[in-house]
């Protein structure tokens, strides 16, 4: 018996498993008994045609006359999906490795060296999952922000309170791994398969203590509220790790800390840079929130099938390149979601999207991101670049948005008719800003630059003939999103996986590897296989 995969397999978007063994072996001209173990490896929605939409599946079974089924074109052998971090060579190492951040690429970094034996320790300078999300609820309905424990902070990453998205443009090997994980340690199945998976707000919460659960049982250990505040060398190596933690100042021997801290650490790239890391400026997006109702994105993606179960609520991606060569893009769209504030530095607003996994609220939220590069923000253009120019140019957009929201956590809002007129807004238009804690009826010119501004609407205009009503007059903008990626590459050798400090490793998105929480757990595991 040899596994096959049959792919671009259209079907009923309501199709069943036994039905889509049928269609295969009808295909096939085969009886169906002969596809053996037949499962759905891919699903996605091609809704191109509004009048006709349907499922694209990819299917995997075994059978016995494989020389014949893959003279199909849509057949080939099922590809390998075995890694397995068990079997990686065990490394050798002085002291137990360090991991910095329980995001993301420090989980899944922390669980391959667990697998190993190599007993790694963790730092987090957040809570744990459930500890978090009482503190993030609590500055969402009463303002009050902890600095280390908020949606930026704390076990699980900023990706916690975001949508669990999965999507990633990336092709590897330890793909399989990562969701297979995810599945073991409580999201939902269907992340397996589906083409735009994600798992939700609601559950990564207990996801993340789960796989947290799993690396202690393997020798792991994680230490809670300890902020990295300093690093030692010698003879350009790591020796030792510093961290701060509620006891005062310790210190760990170390050669081998894997540095997985996240887009919004700002104040630990600071120390790294005073330290002697080498790093650089990279180009990232700044701009707004957009929230629609979601029934009028169900409506234009979906058409006459808006609404249906087997559907959900409908999302989109979009992007437009202005005259002038700058582009102007939506990320992180979450439908049925709400905006929330994302703040994790006092006198600062932060927006960011989130939902839960049934995303059955009432509007769909996208960034909307215009991108900026080194030469829109380096205080001194005539000087060697500054690494830490992007986080002052952040720094600056999330104050002006806190004073125009009033200087109490509100988030400053208009609406797309009156941002493309020019003129304050007084009141929301049609679509109910959902951002928590509060909102500001404002002129978002008067804490945007003028060509994030200029930028914004233009890109709104061209994406309003590309799906009808983005660029809605009711439809309400939030500001200011400002965290899509982290601003700053800490630079690390292409091969071993370094810095220029060796022992060292860099990784996910806060050192400039990841885009997301698939690629971000990918990279931390890439760099747990090197040390």
């Amino acid at each position: 018996m040899i596994k096959l995969r049959f792919s671009n397999l259209k079907a009923s978007i309501h199709a069943t498993q036994e039905q889509l063994a049928e269609l295969a072996a009808k295909k096939l001209r085969v009886p169906k008994a002969e596809l053996c173990g037949l499962t759905i490896v891919k699903k996605s929605i091609d809704s191109r045609d509004k009048g006709g939409i349907v499922a694209v599946y990819a299917v995997e079974f075994s059978a016995k006359r494989a020389e014949r089924l893959l003279r199909h074109r849509d057949v080939v052998a099922a590809p390998a999906d075995a890694y397995d971090p068990a079997v990686l060579p065990r490394g050798l190492v002085l002291h137990r490795p360090v991991v910095v951040g329980a995001g993301p690429a420090g989980l899944f970094a922390a669980l391959v060296l667990a697998a190993r034996g190599l007993a790694p320790i963790v730092l987090e300078r957040g809570k744990p999952a459930p500890e978090r999300a009482k503190d993030v609820e609590n500055f969402l309905a009463n303002r009050v922000l902890l600095a280390d424990s908020n949606i930026q902070f704390g076990e699980g990453g900023a990706g916690t309170f975001s949508d669990g998205k999965l999507t990633t443009g990336i092709r590897d090997t330890r793909i399989g791994f990562v969701l297979r994980t995810l599945v073991e340690c409580g999201a939902p199945p269907e992340i397996l398969y589906l083409a735009k998976p994600h798992i939700g707000t609601d559950k990564l919460v207990d996801v993340v203590g789960n796989l947290r659960a799993r690396s202690e049982a393997l020798g792991a250990r994680f230490i809670f509220g300890a902020k990295l505040c300093g690093i030692e060398t010698a003879d350009g190596g790591l020796t030792h790790v510093c961290y701060a933690d509620g006891g005062g100042l310790r210190r760990l021997a170390a050669s081998a800390m894997i540095t997985a801290i996240g887009h919004s650490a700002r104040d630990t790239v600071e120390m790294l840079q005073h330290s002697g890391v080498n790093m650089s400026p990279k180009p990232f997006a700044v701009g707004v929130r957009i929230e629609h109702l979601q029934s009028d994105i169900d409506a234009a993606q979906y058409g006459k099938f808006a609404g249906d179960p087997a559907l959900g609520a409908a999302c989109y991606k979009l992007s437009h390149r202005l005259p002038c060569g700058r582009g102007v893009y939506t990320f992180c769209m979450c439908p049925g979601g709400v905006v929330v504030g994302a703040s994790s530095e006092p006198g600062g607003v932060v927006t960011n999207g989130m939902s839960y996994y049934r995303r059955d609220q009432q509007n769909a939220n996208s960034a909307l991101l215009v991108s900026v590069s080194p030469s829109d923000f380096c205080a001194d253009p005539s000087a060697p670049p500054n690494p830490l120019d992007g986080i002052s140019f952040q720094r600056e957009l999330e104050r002006r948005a806190f004073a125009l929201g009033g200087a109490n956590y509100n988030a400053p809002v208009q609406t797309v008719a009156d941002f493309l007129s020019g003129r304050p807004s007084t009141a929301p238009g049609g679509v109910t800003p959902s951002y928590r804690p509060g909102i500001t009826p404002a002129n978002l010119a008067d804490c945007l630059p003028p060509f994030v501004t200029e930028a914004l609407r233009g890109g709104l205009r061209a994406m309003g003939k590309k799906i009808a009503g983005f660029d809605a007059p009711g439809a309400i903008l939030t500001a200011v999103e400002s965290r899509s990626s982290s601003p700053v590459t800490i630079t690390r050798c292409p091969s071993s996986l370094q810095s220029n400090i060796g022992g060292i490793y860099p990784c996910g998105e806060g050192a400039g590897y990841a885009g997301g929480i698939r690629s971000a757990a990918i990279d931390g595991i890439r760099a747990a296989e090197k040390v």
